[in-house]
């Protein structure tokens, strides 16, 4: 019995050796000629090759979507060509596919070049393989042949094209694209045109992706959150947000990756009203509050001034990351609340869930914009030996913002020159703006330098030492750093301020008058800066970066565009309700100033979101600490 049981066992394993030593293909084949039994079966017990009976394209098939390898797939190859059946336009058609998941373009390309018989999605599949691989160059050389041969472009071919002008942002060749788009009156397809719309968008030319859509006679969910995800990215959130209010009129149901889309262009702009629309939207869609959709809700708020909202997301949340606990320590870190960062980093790790470089990042800026020196100090130090995570240039800069803010410059200039990681314009400006703070003005010309060789042409950077020269009443150098953009061509980025007013949102520039209300506007701020005078007000001219006398000093300070929107808020919202305001520069000193009067005047509480933080001004009182 022992003997029998033995060679029974060697047996089994010689018939199992011999199965797996068999060709791919013929194991492929075998499966699917087993799969079907009834059909092809031997009907003698002998052993019967597969390739005993002609090939049936079922096969091929089978054994191509099988496949794990190039060369697996070249053995199917083999077989199909030896069997004759490369005219079959569905296997060519499946090999030049299954090549191209492989990435093997090479061979891809020299089997479409094989081909006798084409079609339509021999095409699609070739200019799919390119694309797949990045080979634009080549991708466009087979465009080319495509048209040359008289093939007509489809909605399957097409939009391979446009999204590779669009992800080399080359707007010449996507023309020429759209060109032969219209030609064969496939600019109304939803496909190609909403690639075309997208392609335009990344191209930056947002007027013509605007146009396009516009003109689109049947715009599908996926059109629609390419236009509002271009305004959002471009800076016009203003116009992503319209087109989300004309979605909702037009009954369009968003999903909710649109949704996040939305939800990205209430961040940018702090609007608030339109955020708790959107959040009724995801409540009355039951959408779940996972890692993506919650962390962009929490974002949302955070950016909208409303941190116990973007807690109670966070609370409800069904999941959560480290991205999640990031954002919420950085919501914290924006309203200058330090200590309540430090207690949710300690949250996260008795949670189980490790930190990351985008931790760090939230947590030193929580510790520069509440002054907490030493924690800064601790957590940096701490981030390698006790994570393992390797301090980059973004945390570098959050150092030299901690120390430039506290005084400490030619600390924090140390540190630049210490570093081992290559310096970007985010650390040589947060230096800057030190020296601009504190009055190093030979410091502030050094980084400046520093900050022209990496980008010359923004204009930005001169003004940022054009306002340190005024701090310190060296006119002349103001002049020539005035003299020099003028002769470089190079504008200054303006000051905008936005506020949302009965769900729709005003923009306001320094000294507006474009707006219906204007009148009413400037009468506001006049009887305010009367009534702030005897509350003890008094405009501090020294924010005036401009060689004018004290009365024109005065006059331009009035007209900050942050001013003139909270007196547009005082005319036309309701006593007592709070007034958001966003501005894309960071606020003067004067304005900060000129904020907490009103507050206290008026007993509004007025939230005001910058370039670099919240401030949220109540009863005469600033959140900052006046720490900014």
């Amino acid at each position: 019995m022992l003997k029998l049981k033995l060679k029974l066992r060697k047996q089994h394993r010689f018939s199992r050796s011999s199965h797996e030593n068999l060709p791919f293909f013929r194991l492929a084949s075998t499966a699917a000629t087993m799969a079907d039994s009834d059909a092809l079966a031997p009907k003698s017990t002998s052993q019967t090759s597969p390739f005993s009976r002609p090939l049936e394209p079922r096969h091929v098939i089978s054994a191509l979507l099988l496949s794990r390898s190039v060369s697996q797939v070249k053995e199917i190859y083999a077989k199909v060509v030896v069997n004759g059946m490369l005219q079959n336009v569905t296997i060519a058609n499946k090999l030049l596919y299954i090549y191209a998941q492989h990435k093997a373009v090479g061979d891809d390309y020299a089997l479409f070049r094989s081909v006798e018989e084409s079609d339509s999605v021999t095409w699609s599949v070739i200019l799919g393989g390119f694309s797949k691989v990045g080979d634009f160059v080549g991708l466009f050389g087979i465009f080319r042949m495509l048209i040359q041969n008289g093939v007509r472009p489809d909605n399957y071919t097409l939009p391979f094209v446009i999204r590779v002008c669009r992800d080399m942002v080359n707007f010449v060749n996507g023309k020429i694209v759209h060109g032969i788009v219209v030609k064969y009156g496939l600019e109304f397809n939803r496909f190609v045109g909403s690639a075309l719309v997208d392609m335009y968008a990344k191209c930056g030319v947002i007027e013509g992706a605007r146009k396009l859509f516009d003109e689109m006679p049947r715009r599908d969910l996926v059109t629609w959150t390419v236009m509002i995800r271009a305004y959002t990215e471009c800076g016009n959130a203003y116009e992503s947000l319209g087109l989300f209010d004309l979605m909702m009129e037009e009954r369009v149901i968003l999903d909710k990756f649109a949704t996040v889309t939305v939800i990205s262009a209430c961040a940018k702009l702090g609007a608030m009203n339109k955020a708790r629309l959107v959040h009724d939207y995801v409540r009355r869609k039951k959408f779940p509050l996972d890692v993506v959709l919650g962390t962009a809700m929490i974002d949302m708020y955070l950016k909208c001034g409303c941190i116990d909202s973007a807690r109670d997301v966070f609370v409800g949340m069904v999941e959560r990351n480290v991205v999640s606990w990031s954002t919420m320590i950085a919501a914290y870190g924006h309203h200058g609340r330090g200590r309540e960062a430090i207690d949710e980093f300690y949250m996260m790790l008795r949670s189980g869930t490790l930190p990351n470089a985008i931790t760090f990042v939230s947590l030193l800026y929580a510790c520069s914009h509440a002054g907490l020196i030493e924690e800064g100090l601790r957590f940096f130090s701490s981030m390698w030996e006790e994570y393992s995570v390797r301090p980059d240039v973004r945390h570098y800069t959050c150092m030299v913002d901690l120390l430039g803010r506290a005084g400490r410059v030619d600390e924090a200039f140390g540190l630049v020159e210490s570093m081992t990681v290559e310096k970007d314009e985010g650390l040589w400006c947060a230096l800057l703006g030190a020296c601009r703070i504190h009055g190093h003005v030979e410091m502030a010309e050094k980084v400046a330098n520093s900050l022209l060789q990496l980008q010359p042409h923004y204009a930005g950077y001169y003004v940022l030492l054009s306002n340190v020269y005024a701090r310190a009443g060296r006119w002349e150098d103001v002049a020539k750093i005035r003299n020099l953009l003028a002769r470089s061509r190079l504008k200054k980025f303006p000051g905008w301020t936005w506020i949302e007013v009965d769900n729709k949102i005003y923009q306001f520039s320094s000294g507006d008058e474009t707006h219906p209300r204007s009148k009413e506007i400037y009468g506001m701020l006049k009887n305010l800066n009367e009534r702030l005078v005897w509350a003890g007000y008094v405009p501090d001219t020294s924010f005036v970066l401009q060689d004018v006398d004290e009365e024109g000093k005065v006059r331009r300070l009035s007209a900050h565009s942050e001013k003139l929107a909270i007196a547009f808020a005082l005319v036309a919202t309701p006593d007592e309700t709070p007034i958001r305001l966003t501005k894309n520069l960071r606020v003067c000193g004067d304005c900060h100033t000129f904020s907490k009067f009103v507050s206290a005047i008026t007993q509004r509480v007025i939230v005001l979101r910058d370039a670099n933080r919240f401030h949220c001004f109540k009863e005469g009182v600033c959140s900052c600490g006046d720490y900014w």
